[in-house]
């Protein structure tokens, strides 16, 4: 149960963090791009330490 909730946390806060730069108009496959993603990704495995608790 708790692999299957850091698993979603961790792809969901990666699939928002690679949408981030589509904001500012930024490509979807730029440096940016990867960067958010693995911002997201650690952003996800906060939360989901944070919900484990």
């Amino acid at each position: 149960m708790v692999r299957s909730l850091f698993g979603i946390c961790i792809g969901m806060g990666s699939l928002v963090g690679g949408f981030v730069p589509t904001l500012w108009g930024g490509s979807g496959l730029s440096l940016a791009s990867v960067a958010t993603t693995a911002l997201g990704a650690l952003a996800g495995l906060w939360v989901a330490l944070r919900l484990e608790v």
